[in-house]
């Protein structure tokens, strides 16, 4: 053999790695696949609990702005439910003066003009849920009425028998009650 041909051989061993070669380099720093599933494992586990977290956080942003909006709801509701307290002895006495109007001024210009005004009033109550409680003949019902007289013998009194101030309820809440004067079926009279 020459020595040209024993150094390119001696070149070509170099180049290819060896088993001592493979050996070392693990050593050097190269993962093995045992490493590599174990880092693959983690980096799963690791993107399993963001994405839990994720989903928390999103939940928690749905459940946060479904509680904002009821809250905001029930402000509103609250504000509309004082302005119209305030606004009930007003209605209260606008019904009184139109009921003792005498009827021979009911054909006035003025007074139809009166009574427009009360209807349209009215009408804009009910836009913003206020209805009036029926309670003329009706069963006695402490969440709706306030009995302040009573006809007849207590144990016998529980139709309403004459409504003395009007009650209202907001959005199916009672915003005031009918006061009433309870006794005996068969006795009711008018307002």
């Amino acid at each position: 053999m020459n020595i040209e041909n024993m150094t390119n051989s001696d070149d070509a061993a170099e180049s290819r790695p060896s088993e001592t070669n493979l050996g070392s380099t693990h050593d050097q720093g190269d993962p093995s696949v045992d490493e590599l599933r174990q880092q693959l494992k983690a980096a799963q586990e690791e993107n399993s609990e963001q994405l839990k977290g994720w989903q928390r956080t999103q939940a928690d942003f749905v459940n946060f702005r479904r509680r904002a909006e009821q809250e905001r709801a029930e402000l509103v509701k609250n504000a509309e439910s004082s302005l119209l307290r305030d606004l009930l002895p007003v209605v209260d006495d606008f019904e009184r003066a139109l009921n003792g109007l005498p009827p021979e001024l009911r054909g006035l210009t003025w007074v139809e003009g009166l009574l427009l005004i009360e209807r349209k009033l009215q009408h804009i109550l009910e836009l913003h849920g206020l209805e009036p409680i029926e309670a003329l003949g009706k069963e006695f019902n402490p969440h709706e009425h306030d009995a302040i007289m009573r006809d007849g013998d207590p144990s016998e009194a529980t139709t309403v028998v004459a409504e003395l101030q009007r009650g209202y309820r907001l959005h199916d809440r009672v915003l005031r009650p009918t006061l009433v004067r309870v006794g005996p079926s068969g006795n009711s009279s008018e307002r």
